[in-house]
């Protein structure tokens, strides 16, 4: 088994990652960190901190120059960050040294560790989001097209009262919602800044550090923060939340796929199976299972980075490599989940005599509750539960049908349309159509 499903060469196309897998890797890493490099020295250029010269040149050669990872490997592993070996790699390879001796002023690790991801963090949501409205997308236009199609509501895994399909689908799709209307406050928690020096309090960055802070900010369109967040996790920590949030919500619509494709039941159908090796008449539900295996893992990982949230003093190491192990790994599975939800929801379709079928099975009992109800306009409602709790027994004993032996119990009673699964679905359809318009009007 590779050590991560989303770069092994066997099982990459289970757990696809899209794009967002090219945001995730050393080369990406080194490529940000060097623009940070150039642009922090471009701005103190412009502030008179270092020559305006060295300045350009610096800036010019970030953009430019190439440092293989690699070459940087052994001296990682000494110091516990790159950033040592990255800035000495860059001074060597400007082959200037009246220049490369202005590289990093005033800086510390973590600030062009964090800021370099904070850059590759911004592509990444941008991803993020263009997969959430194409999956929006999709299950609105479910929602829309089968408002009124009843099916079998469940709760505790047993039949409850008729709801429809596109409510259904609307139930899948309103968090994602939520999710995606979150989305410019989580940018302004998450991207963030960093530039305030060895312990925090930019003191070798000069009298105006808070000052570089905010056109450093600007030069790389992100938010100032206002002060250090070396030892304050909070923007990681956002991130995590609201990527599990996703990872559940797709989490969900892998649960209901596998249960609505069971054997005898299959009240939806997928765009495509896996097969069994040995067992021809199977198509397995693959998708489903790989959205919920990786939604499960999302939920893992965000324990263990947000326990990694807990720094110690002014700057923490141990807690700092374990963002680094962790999340990574989480932003590439809820990217993989995303991908699997996004072609579930463009591929699947509901097939309409089987949710049928299973609203005729048991007897019609899925109808108790309504028929309970419309006693009650004639009776006590504890009396009308009682006679209804009666009828069902009855009905499980005899194997009758409801609808005869309440019809039969109280041939006087106005029953017209108790039974009837499309008259029974309440605000469903009204709840379906209205995510659709809200998904319309993104």
């Amino acid at each position: 088994m590779a050590a991560s499903v989303f770069t092994s060469e066997l099982y990459h196309r289970l757990f696809p990652s899209g794009d967002a897998g090219r945001l995730f890797t050393d080369s990406a890493e080194v490529r940000a960190m060097l623009l940070v490099e150039g642009a922090l020295a471009k701005v103190q250029g412009q502030m008179g901190v270092i020559p305006d010269l060295s300045a350009q040149f610096i800036h010019r050669s970030s953009m430019e120059l190439q440092i293989d990872p690699g070459g940087l490997a052994e001296a990682t592993g000494q110091n516990g960050v790159s950033v040592p070996g990255l800035v000495a790699a860059f001074r060597k390879l400007m082959e200037a040294p009246e220049h490369a001796q202005y590289v990093h002023w005033g800086a510390t690790s973590q600030d062009i560790i964090d800021t370099a991801l904070v850059l590759r963090l911004r592509q990444y949501l941008t991803h993020v989001e263009t997969g959430l409205k194409q999956t929006l997308g999709d299950l609105a236009r479910l929602a829309e097209a089968h408002a009124d199609l009843p099916m079998a509501g469940r709760t505790w895994g047993l039949h409850a009262t008729p709801i429809t399909f596109g409510a259904t689908a609307a139930r899948w799709g309103a968090p994602l919602l939520d999710l995606l209307n979150d989305l410019p406050r989580l940018r302004e928690q998450v991207l963030w800044v960093s530039l305030s020096g060895a312990a925090g309090t930019g003191s070798e960055l000069g009298p105006e550090a808070a000052e570089m802070r905010a056109a450093l900010a600007k030069a790389l369109n992100l938010n100032d923060p206002g002060r250090s967040w070396h030892a304050d996790r909070g923007p990681i920590l956002a991130l995590s939340g609201w990527l599990t949030r996703l990872a559940a919500a797709l989490g969900k619509l892998g649960e209901d796929l596998l249960l609505l494709t069971q054997t005898g039941i299959a009240e939806v159908t997928l765009g495509g199976g896996g097969s069994s090796s040995t067992m021809p008449q199977k198509q397995n539900p693959v998708a489903p299972s790989a959205l919920v295996a990786l939604s499960r893992q999302v939920v893992g990982l965000n324990a263990i980075l947000q326990g990694a949230g807990l720094h110690r003093q002014d700057r923490d190491g141990a807690a700092w490599f374990t963002e680094w192990m962790t999340l990574p790994q989480l932003c590439l599975a809820t990217a993989s989940a995303l991908e699997h939800g996004k072609a579930l929801a463009a591929s699947l379709s509901p097939e309409a005599e089987a949710m049928a079928a299973a609203l005729r099975d048991g007897q019609g009992l899925i109808h108790a509750e309504a028929l309970s109800f419309r006693l009650a306009a004639h009776m006590p409602r504890p009396e009308a539960q009682a006679a209804v709790k009666a009828l069902c027994k009855q009905a499980a004993q005899s194997g009758a049908e409801l609808s005869d032996l309440a019809r039969a119990a109280y041939p006087d009673l106005p029953l017209d349309g108790v039974f009837d699964p499309a008259q029974q679905t309440g605000h469903a359809p009204i709840e379906a159509r209205a995510f659709a318009q809200a998904v319309k009007a993104i």
